[in-house]
């Protein structure tokens, strides 16, 4: 059986010891030279991967709690990109979160978000014939738009946000939320798939 994946174990075994060896403030100056743009006071709790933080902006006042996934795709069996993510100023991030973009992911100024929280502008493959007939991971690298999440926005535990969204400012996502489409301005959303629940 013809095996779909491209990466020797001793390459990710290098990638992972290279992303999660480095003590904290270690790590947090490391990576912070890498990045693309970088402002003042910028934390990384360890451990963390970030993927080629060349394509990576953040803004002033950042803090990240352990296991945050920052994954800027350029490449994908094959397949060229131009990922682009960039983080406002005042950004906190609690625990296991996944950024995952091959277009663009952008979250604005004064933004929590909360643990356990996915956010990508792609998925593996289209849902046709010919695609389902691969494994998932063989698939393409498909993004239907960027994601964008504007200021002062509060993402609850646990939510999951697809591409071609827009997050309104002040807005609220409720706790598990998986958000299919624009939310819209100074709202409160919470369901799957998430619905307004209240306007503020």
């Amino acid at each position: 059986m013809k095996s779909y994946w491209n990466i020797s174990k001793h390459k990710l075994a290098n990638f992972i010891s290279r992303s999660f060896d480095l003590k904290s403030s270690e790590g947090s100056r490391t990576v912070i030279k890498t990045l693309k743009y970088a402002g003042e006071n910028i934390y990384f709790s360890s451990p963390y991967i970030i993927k080629n933080p060349q394509y990576i902006s953040i803004g002033l006042n950042f803090n990240s709690l352990y296991n945050l996934r920052l994954e800027a795709w350029d490449e994908y069996r094959g397949e060229k990109f131009s990922p682009e993510i960039i983080i406002g100023d005042n950004v906190n991030i609690n625990t296991d979160c996944h950024i995952g973009c091959i277009n663009k992911v952008m979250i604005g100024n004064n933004v929590l978000l909360a643990s356990r929280i996915y956010i990508s502008d792609h998925s593996h493959g289209e849902i046709t014939k010919e695609a389902l007939l691969m494994p998932p991971a063989a698939r393409k690298l498909v993004s239907k738009g960027p994601v964008i999440i504007k200021n002062n926005v509060w993402i609850g535990e646990g939510v999951c946000i697809l591409p071609g969204v827009t997050i309104g400012e002040n807005s609220i996502i409720g706790a598990n939320a998986v958000v299919t489409k624009d939310v819209p301005p100074n709202t409160v959303v919470g369901g799957i798939p998430a619905a307004v629940l209240k306007t503020l």
